[in-house]
């Protein structure tokens, strides 16, 4: 009865077992005594019990508590940070962590601890296999030992145990973060001293893994579904976007079509683009002429030769936006603006919309800088091309054109890359009308007919301008000058032998004319002439013979007749050497010191021949003219 009594009072389990010794010291009998033995371990094990549902009813309170909980975070860190503190307190544990699945197969990481005293085991690298966390992970059950560091059932490794040594852990349990079939990581919790874990232990750990293992998982979709909904939401915000510009973009088509349609000149058009692209807007025909400008802007030849040598919208080193006018696969012009902090965003379209309107406006009102481009390019390809028309009419169009082909000109043809034939042609757009000349694309090359009498001096002018700009080499050849129409054609084919034969010598990516070219330019002229060739070369020497009554020409006949020896050529002039000496001298001071270098030593005899069969041929009559 005594012992019925402490249990309703639910007195604790020290006072039963006290009751034996009362009664004793009361004087009970050993039968007494016996049955009172017997009812203290009947009611000890009832109080054992009581304790076991206690903590189990604590236990599974502390899971509901924990389910609340985890059903407020809405980061994943903040889930990870609410199931490592937790499960310290349901177990009295000293340490907590949890591991993930790392990027490559095989291996996890730690990701959260909680109760640590180092900072070795967050980001700690678990190779596969090793600890009890993998094991756990891979059969879905709890993994427990009560001393990590000697138990050698586990797969130890140097880099968990240096951590379980930092941290000063002996038992250590793992159960898996799981959901049905799929696992999340593993949850660690561990004691700085020996510990049995019990199975009631055991399982409420399992079951704390569970709840983690869906709170991750309900994390992550929470997660993925914010990323998406801000997805959504960019992409609603671009199409918005889109739709204003598109709908500003209709708006602007419509007035510059209008404007390009009814206005008399360019400015409409150039000003209502403007209000939309920025500082300013510049309109250049085809040959670099500005038609019409709104707002300043630098000057812009070069940033419209580039556009239109590309053939799309390009930038400048002056923060210029360039863009080409093209109607039916011809070049009419270049837009060229200059984008503000506040422009459009899709300035290329705005741009390319403007250069319709401003394509449609030339066309329509038939600008007459775009019909005089036309005009210098049909002219030019005429006179190339050897036309059979008379040559008083090709100079008559000249001259309505504001050229006097009379006047002295030079045929200059550049030769770049294939692929760089039209971006050649586009940057010496601007150069053309400077010189007051025609350019024309013609049979893969860039043809130029420049006023001048220096075919040489325009070639290098053409290959200064170009071979800065272009990325692949360009040769040069110039030839002339010419005084009439019909020798355009063959100044043109004289020049196209002089490119041939620079390429041929491997001169690619230089300039040159057949005069410059010496006995080799005589070859290449049309007309043969060799007086050029001769006074360019012993010139000097002649005038000096003609002028003095001196024989320095003979001296130098003699000079090369006899391998350079002066001795022997004394002998052969009947002189003495040292007159051969001072004549040579001589020599030297009118044709420059080098005269006797093979190359230049073989012009000179090539020009001492050419002299003699020239005097030859002309004893009898008139020099041919």
């Amino acid at each position: 009865m005594s012992v019925l009594s402490l249990l309703v009072a639910e007195a604790p389990a020290a006072r039963i077992e006290s009751l034996p010794a009362e009664a004793a010291r009361e004087g009970a009998g050993q039968a007494e005594a016996a049955a009172l033995e017997q009812a203290v371990r009947l009611g000890l094990g009832i109080c054992a019990q009581r304790r076991g549902r206690q903590q189990r009813e604590a236990g599974l309170s502390a899971l509901l508590d924990t389910a609340r909980d985890l059903l407020v975070p809405n980061t994943l860190d903040e889930v990870l940070k609410v199931v490592t503190r937790r499960a310290r307190l349901l177990l009295g544990a000293d340490m907590a962590c949890v591991s993930f699945p790392g990027e490559q197969d095989g291996q996890s990481y730690v990701r959260a601890s909680d109760g640590h005293t180092s900072a070795l085991n967050v980001g700690l690298r678990l190779t596969d296999g090793a600890g009890l966390g993998h094991a756990a992970v891979a059969g879905l059950t709890p993994m427990w030992t009560p001393d990590y560091l000697v138990d050698q059932r586990i797969r130890h490794t140097h880099a968990i145990d240096d951590v379980v040594r930092a941290e000063a852990l002996r038992a250590l349990m793992a159960v898996p973060l799981s959901h049905g079939p799929d696992s999340y990581g593993a949850l660690y919790v561990a004691d700085r001293n020996v510990r049995h874990f019990t199975p009631e232990e055991i399982s409420t750990m399992n079951l704390l893994g569970e709840l983690a293992g869906l709170a991750v998982l309900r994390t992550q979709q929470l997660e993925e579904t914010a990323a998406a909904a801000r997805q959504l939401s960019e992409e609603h915000d671009r199409t918005v976007t889109a739709l204003r510009d598109l709908r500003e973009q209709r708006l602007l088509q419509r007035e510059l079509t209008e404007r390009a349609l009814t206005d008399s000149d360019l400015y409409g058009v150039a000003e209502a683009a403007s209000r939309q692209l920025g500082d300013g807007l510049r309109i250049h025909a085809a040959d670099g002429t500005v038609l019409t400008s709104v707002g300043r802007l630098p000057e812009t030849a070069p940033a419209a030769a580039g556009a239109q040598a590309a053939g799309r919208p390009v930038d400048t080193a002056d923060g210029l936006r360039a863009v080409p006018v093209t109607a039916g696969g011809e070049v009419l012009g270049t837009l060229v603006c200059r984008p503000g902090p506040d422009a459009a965003s899709d300035t290329d379209e705005l741009l390319q919309l403007t250069a319709q309107a401003v394509a449609v406006q030339l066309l329509r009102t038939g600008d007459a800088t775009v019909t005089q481009g036309r005009a210098h390019d049909e002219l030019l390809e005429d006179l190339l091309s050897g036309t059979k028309r008379p040559p008083q009419q090709l100079e008559e169009r000249a001259r309505r054109l504001g050229l006097d082909l009379s006047a002295p000109h030079v045929v200059v043809v550049a030769r770049p890359d294939t692929r760089a034939v039209g971006r050649a042609c586009a940057l010496l757009m601007a150069l053309a009308p400077r010189l007051k000349g025609l350019r024309v694309a013609h049979d893969g090359n860039v043809v130029l007919l420049l006023p001048g009498t220096d075919a040489g001096a325009a070639a290098r002018t053409v290959l200064n301008e170009l071979a800065p700009l272009l990325s692949e080499p360009v040769t040069v050849a110039g030839a002339g000058p010419v005084t009439d129409a019909a020798s355009v054609f063959h100044c043109h084919q004289e020049a196209l032998r002089c490119l041939d034969a620079m390429i041929a010598l491997g001169s690619t990516g230089c300039s040159a004319s057949p005069g410059e070219l010496g006995f080799l330019g005589v070859l290449l002229a049309g007309k043969r002439d060799v007086r050029p060739f001769v006074d360019s070369v012993i010139g000097p020497v002649l005038d000096y013979d003609r002028q003095r009554f001196t024989d320095l020409g003979r001296t130098l006949d003699a000079y090369f007749e006899t391998g350079g020896s002066p001795t022997r050529a004394a002998q052969k002039l009947h002189v003495h050497p040292n007159t051969v000496a001072r004549r040579l001298e001589r020599i030297g001071e009118l044709i420059g010191p080098n005269w006797q270098d093979p190359a230049q030593a073989l012009e000179v005899q090539l020009a001492l021949r050419l002299s003699r069969v020239r005097d030859l041929l002309t004893q009898d009559g008139p020099p041919p003219e």
